[in-house]
């Protein structure tokens, strides 16, 4: 059996904005390459840590055309190019493929609440109008909506060369077991949640769609990689000193915490694109308190 074509660690990628509010092209370019020297395996961008939702579609699709761009083939681009309207993934799935993206990240339908054939019929409309490599991303607490396991099963049989993966963000480690079970090897499960990447893991999860790596990029390489190989004890180090950035990245909603964070390290403006606001100076005091903790700031 081949191994999984989406294994390892893939940094879900912030958006950066100039002070005017405008897409930071050159900013973006240095977080790819910082991206890069750190050795991830992928990068996602335009998924809810890139503030897709305000994102316009040119917006959207430009900042897709950057990073596969900037990329340069070095690692995979899983463009983030779902929607709770199917003729809109569907035609942000298909820039993504003409513009060479490895992949496609494919969020839930939010709000709309489909039932579980509305889910299937969602993502089987994608995969039969883009031949370009799936990977679902489960996240009810923000979609309102569980993609079952049977329902993933289904899309993952009649769509083997286009289902290749799911983004698990439920917080339930037994959802890994349970899907470990059910799906091939090939099928990639990949955390949602940094603090849960190390115990997914250990149940057959694959890698991890990181937030925290757009700080850490070779932290969270070498904790994944390292599980990869099997020596759980080494990885428990590594998990058990990053473990409080891990949690203060999520002190306020994301992306807040990150972009604060970066703000920190020099690398990017603390810009958001409204509702979206910088974090309290309490929660970013919290921030920069954990990341001299560990070593990126004194």
């Amino acid at each position: 059996m081949r191994p999984a074509m989406f294994t390892g660690a893939y940094t879900a990628i912030v958006t950066p904005f100039t002070r005017s509010g405008d897409v930071d092209e050159p900013r973006l370019r240095e977080l790819v390459e910082a991206q890069i020297r750190g050795g991830v395996d992928g990068i996602v961008p335009c998924g809810t840590t890139g503030e897709s939702p305000t994102l316009s579609h040119e917006e959207h699709n430009h900042v897709i055309d950057l990073v596969v761009k900037f990329v340069a083939k070095r690692c995979k681009v899983i463009a983030g190019t779902g929607s709770n309207s199917t003729d809109e993934a569907i035609f942000m799935t298909r820039h993504a493929k003409e513009i060479g993206a490895d992949g496609s990240l494919q969020v839930a339908p939010y709000y709309n609440k489909p039932t579980q054939a509305g889910l299937y019929a969602h993502f089987r409309a994608i995969a039969e109008a883009v031949d370009l490599p799936m990977i679902l991303y489960n996240i009810p607490g923000r979609c309102g909506v569980d993609i079952s396991n049977e329902t993933m099963t289904r899309l993952r049989r009649d769509f083997p060369r286009q289902v290749m993966g799911l983004k698990e963000a439920t917080g339930n480690v037994d959802r890994v077991s349970q899907m470990r079970q059910l799906v091939d090897r090939e099928f990639a499960i990949l955390s949602g949640d940094d603090s849960l990447t190390l115990p997914m893991m250990s149940v057959g999860a694959q890698g991890v769609i990181s937030v925290a790596s757009n700080v850490i990029p070779r932290e969270v390489t070498d904790l994944v990689h390292t599980a990869l190989k099997g020596d759980f004890e080494r990885a428990g180090r590594i998990h058990a000193k990053l473990y409080p950035l891990f949690k203060d990245l999520f002190v306020e909603t994301n992306p807040g915490p990150v972009k604060a964070a970066l703000a920190i390290l020099g690398q990017i403006e603390e810009t958001y694109r409204l509702p979206m606001v910088p974090i309290s100076e309490a929660s970013k005091a919290q921030v920069r308190k954990t990341m001299q903790a560990v070593g990126l700031v004194k």
